[in-house]
This record gives structure tokens, sequence and C-alpha cells, in this order.
């Protein structure tokens, strides 16, 4: 019960992930590289400030959902100017820079050591300790991002969003200070990525650097495909078949190693088969090339 209850909440903190990347790629129309980075910073910071200062669980995850808008001001304002491709290659090295942090600051992120001993949350003198409290956790994380998502794509600041996604010259012809709503957008979506990350620093209790590489952001970016982006249950569904697909594997009595490599195979294979027969993925509202 505890191995499945594992399952679940490992993929609640994925849905967050998945729930802000849409906000990028469904509403706006960009596609970000760099979200397994902030994923890391709000990870990082929230470790760092339990283990070092002792700070409760809720000050800790708001100091990383800060940290990670911060620093998403730093990679968005010099590069969100640039279109499709260009936009796409500057968050990839946003994430190889950032994740190049994560691995050689040896004074603050202990590199390849990574930090041990994470403190469990402490909410207002509760220490979560059983996975049915990691389950209540992560589930109040979940509906948190889903209704700061649902509210922002259903007010006029989400109708501006799917205007530059349609057409920005346009939209800029209107009146609309389109560098500053996908600068928002941006921030928005990085902090709900520092807020799982802070959750899971504290659920696994020991991170390092190589849970933050380019491979987990294109694991989130395939879970917005293939669910569908710009559909509210999208990203959930996507959250819901990766999160649960490796975990399936291991009751077939492969080798670590070969439900490793296996794993990849099935993941390119999915989003193949979406990008050829169901481009929009399983219930989204956009076709990706579009």
């Amino acid at each position: 019960m505890d191995y499945l209850l594992h399952i679940i909440v490992l993929v609640g903190i994925y849905t967050v992930l998945a729930v802000s990347l849409d906000l990028l790629v469904g509403q706006l129309g960009i596609l970000s590289i760099a979200h397994a980075a902030f994923f890391g910073l709000g990870a990082y910071t929230s470790a760092l400030l339990a283990v070092h200062l002792g700070l409760p669980f809720p000050l800790s995850i708001l100091f990383g959902m800060a940290v990670a808008v911060l620093i998403s001001f730093v990679v968005s304002l010099p590069t969100i100017r640039l279109h499709d491709d260009y936009f796409v290659i500057a968050t990839f090295g946003s994430q190889m820079i950032l994740c190049s942090v994560f691995n050689n600051w040896m004074g603050l992120t202990s590199g390849p050591l990574g930090i041990r001993d994470i403190p469990k949350p402490l909410i207002f003198g509760w220490t979560v300790r059983s996975q049915v409290g990691f389950l209540a956790l992560a589930l109040v994380l979940g509906v948190f991002a889903y209704l700061v998502v649902s509210l922002l794509v259903s007010s006029p600041f989400g109708r501006v969003l799917r205007a530059i996604r349609e057409d920005e010259v346009l939209t800029k012809s209107l009146g609309k200070n389109t560098l500053r709503y996908k600068v928002t957008a941006f921030a928005v979506s990085a902090a709900l990525a520092g807020c799982s990350g802070s959750l899971y620093a504290h659920y696994v209790n020991y991170i390092d650097p190589s849970s933050f590489t380019v491979v987990e952001s294109i694991l989130v970016i395939s879970m917005v495909i293939i669910g569908g982006s710009g559909s509210r249950w999208g990203p959930l569904i996507g959250a819901a078949v990766l999160g649960t697909l490796p975990e399936i594997l291991r009751f077939a009595g492969l080798p670590s190693s070969t439900a490793a490599n296996l794993r990849q195979i099935i993941y390119g294979l999915l989003l193949l088969l979406m990008m050829m027969f169901r481009p929009r993925g399983i219930v989204g509202k956009y076709s990706f090339g579009r």
C-alpha cells in the first residue's frame, strides 16, 4: 500500500510541473526546456533553508517559489523576445547553466554529493511523516496549481496570452504590452515549478543535480504533449500516464538498467505516435505544431 501511495505522490508532484508548463506551451504557445531547472531551484532553496536554518516548510516553500521567480526574470527578460526555435535553444542553454551551478557550486549545493537529511515538512506544529500525509500535501499543492492556472486562463490575462499565441503582432497593435504578459506567465510557471520542487525535496529527503537535468525537462514536456496542451485535464492525464509507466516496468522483472533504457524507448515511441496520429494529445485543444 505504501508503494502505491508513493507512486501517487510522485504523480501529484509531476502534475504540478505539467500544469505549470502548460501555461507556457498550451496558452502562450512557447516551449521552455528550462523547467527542470526551476524545479531544482525550488528544491535546493527549500532544502538549504530547512537543513541549515531550520525554516518550517510553509516558509521554505515560499522562498523556493520566490527564488524561482527571481531567476525566471533573469532567464526570460533577455530571451522572451526570441521566437520559435531560437527561444527553445535559449531555454536549453539556461537549463544547462543552472544544472552546472547545481553540480559545481560545492560550497552551497555540495555539488554531485547532494544534500542529505532534508527534514520532513513541518506545518504549524504538524510534521508530515506518513505517505498519507504526503499524499494530502501533494493533493493540496496540485489543486492550488490547477486553480491558479485555471483562474489565469479564464481571466482577461489568459485571453491576452491566447491572442499572443495566435498573432503577437496583432496583439501589440491593440495596445497590449506582450513582453510584460509573457514575462509574467513565465514567472508564474516558474513559481509553480519551484513549489513542486520544494515538496519533492522534503519528500525524498535527498537531492542531487541528477534529478534536475534536461532529461527531466523533456519528461515534463512529454507529459504536456501526450496529455494534450491547452486543455485543463491534459497535463493531469499526461502526468498520470508517464508518472506510472516506469513503475509498471518494475513488475516485469527486468534489471534496473534495462528497465531505464526501455522506459526512454517507450517515451520516445509514445511521442512519435502522438505526433503522427494525435498531435493534439489525448485531450488537447491545440496541435503541438500549431
